[in-house]
């Protein structure tokens, strides 16, 4: 391998994967798709150019360090322990029961023991790419099944971890596997304890060095030279790279600096996380997926259909409710980067065969292509079921609920994060009559404790909120951020009760005119309300009077477009932040 030949094959690699890329946004597909169609159009099973396989593969191994760095600088282990027993344990079951299920269905398809692991490992995986990219253009990435999502995918990113350690043991254990197993985990745990003992001491203090300097290129270098530098040692142990990337991120993701170390190697590790997927796309057979076509489609079945209907169940047994379940296990019934990163590991170690591999990469690009759709269809069906489908028991309503059919002339109050329970204890303390609607069992168990109405359940059900009086209420206040979720509260309540008043909050400027066309009452645009209140508190300062204050910021509200008139709120509140319930 040649110098011309590396820098060619370089240019090449970063070409096609950058009109692979624009074909597939242009799409609306994920890049993901683009960049494996580009290493297609490069790799061997195709005619013309063929590039220096090993120099991309090389490339690559930098790309697996820095996203798998990546990786554990974004996860915050405080934050995992908050998202609760749903994600921890239904995440955890999920991917231990889809390697078991594709174990027995590789197996039946005559794949040796060691590659229907690794084919079930490839497909319990989901995409937090592909994910998160669906609910942004959906507008749900603050829903309720958007957040128990992002939670689910990362027990599985460290689930993959894991299994790298373990199965890598397993394929270069030869006839003793269990003493190469133990020998590669006492390892991995002399690497971990090492690096946990001495990172938080002295990466912290070696960035705090950096930063003093003012320097953004150097701050870069700094934090691309710790994670392959982690990653070069954990090779001495004879662990793989990307353990050893991911456990610096996590080293460093508690720090005051993971945020700026996380925006700075973002690009970095973009442009080599997408050598790494057209390294992928070389290795792809498409004559190979052509004729074993059911195959694919049965792998596709695996990924989108047993791993939707595992999760979405899990989220059911766990007492999620049905709606956020069945949104949930849609969105997750797609493969991840780390499929593709497994799918590589074992071709690697000769554990899967080269047609496994196509036929693994396949389905997990035909899932990927039908992750929208399949999400858009996922909202109808979820609101059927919620009406077809028996309520279950532990969303059956307590006594404390038994005088809601009488009242009249009382508040609903759709969700009790920090928005809804500060206007919930005012409401209380003029002992004005109100009813919480709030899916969080926790939250209701508690309200039901102190003898306060509320309703388990999603807040756009129409059956919950004709449980709550909606007929018969003054007015609702929708305290929720998932905006599908406010529009749905919003039509079916001007449909039960036109004159009803309404009050909704929300965090994007289209989103306010959508409601305000919608009949809403009064809509709060959390960022302005913010940017008003924090004018207001500099005008103040400079001494200028309240009248002409309230003028000014009359003003602004004319100019953004919106009611100009007072806030009917008071000039003391302060919104809240999407991610703050």
């Amino acid at each position: 391998m040649t110098e011309p030949n590396v820098l060619i094959t370089f240019v090449i690699a970063v070409g096609v994967a950058a009109v692979g890329a624009v074909l597939a946004v242009r799409l609306k597909q994920s890049p993901i798709l683009g960049f494996i169609l580009g290493g297609l159009v490069i790799g061997p099973h195709t005619p013309g150019f063929v590039g220096d396989q090993q120099a991309v593969e090389a490339l690559a191994d930098v790309g697996v360090i820095l996203l798998m760095f990546a990786i554990g600088v974004h996860i915050s282990v405080p934050q995992l322990l908050k998202s609760g027993r749903v994600a921890i344990i239904g995440a955890s079951v999920q991917v231990i029961a889809t390697i078991a299920i594709c174990y027995l269905v590789a197996r039946a398809l005559g794949m040796p023991p060691l590659e229907a692991v690794f084919v079930g490992s490839f497909i319990s995986n989901s995409s937090s790419t592909v994910l998160i990219k669906v609910l942004e253009e959906r507008g749900e990435a603050d829903s309720s099944h958007g957040r128990l999502c992002l939670a689910w995918l990362t027990i599985q990113d460290l689930s993959t971890v894991i299994l790298i350690v373990v199965l890598t043991a397993v394929s270069t254990g030869g006839n003793d596997v269990l003493q190469h197993v133990g020998v590669s985990m006492f390892k991995a745990c002399l690497f971990l304890g090492v690096v946990l003992a001495v990172g938080p001491y002295l990466l912290p203090r070696l960035f705090s060095r950096i930063a003093a300097l003012h320097s953004r290129e150097l701050f870069l270098l700094t934090a691309a030279a710790c994670a392959l530098t982690v990653a070069a040692i954990a090779t001495k142990f004879e662990l793989s790279v990307a353990l050893g990337a991911f456990v610096a991120g996590i080293v460093v993701s508690e720090s005051d600096f993971a945020h700026e170390i996380l925006g700075q190697i973002t690009p970095l590790r973009d442009l080599f996380a997408a050598l790494f997927f057209v390294s992928v796309g070389m290795l792809v057979d498409p004559g190979f997926v052509v004729r074993h076509l059911p195959l694919v489609l049965l792998m596709m079945s695996l990924i989108i259909l047993l791993k939707g209907a595992l999760s979405a169940g899990l989220a059911l047994l766990l007492r999620t409710p049905l709606r956020t379940a069945i949104l949930a296990g849609v969105a997750l019934a797609q493969a991840a980067e780390f499929s593709f990163l497994m799918a590589r590991l074992g071709l690697s170690l000769n554990a899967i065969t080269d047609e496994t591999f196509s036929l693994l990469l396949a389905a997990a690009a035909g899932s990927i292509v039908l992750a929208p759709n399949l999400q858009a269809l996922a909202s109808p069906v979820a609101a059927w079921a919620e009406l077809k489908l028996p309520e279950p028991s532990y969303a059956r309503q307590p006594d404390v609920l038994a005088g809601t059919a009488a009242l009249r002339g009382h508040a609903i109050i759709c969700g009790y994060g920090r928005v809804g329970a500060i206007i919930g204890d005012a409401l209380r303390r003029r002992r004005f009559p109100f009813v919480v609607v709030e899916q969080n069992y926790e939250v209701v168990k508690q309200l039901h404790a102190e003898q306060i109405r509320a309703i388990f359940g999603r807040a756009d059900s129409p059956k919950v909120l004709e449980h709550a009086g909606l007929e018969r209420a003054r007015f609702v206040m929708i305290a929720i951020p998932d905006p599908i979720a406010v529009r749905r509260i919003v039509d079916y309540a001007r449909e039960a009760n036109p004159e009803l008043d309404v009050v909704a909050r929300t965090h994007y400027a289209s989103e306010y005119s959508a409601l305000r066309k919608r009949g809403v009452s009064e809509v709060v645009l959390g960022e302005l309300e913010l940017a008003l209140e924090m004018t207001r508190a500099a005008l103040h300062r400079f001494g200028v009077g309240n009248l002409e204050i309230q003028a000014f910021l009359q003003r602004i509200r004319l100019h953004q477009g919106l009611d100009a008139r007072p806030s009917r709120r008071g000039a003391q509140t302060t919104p809240d932040s999407p991610d703050d319930r």
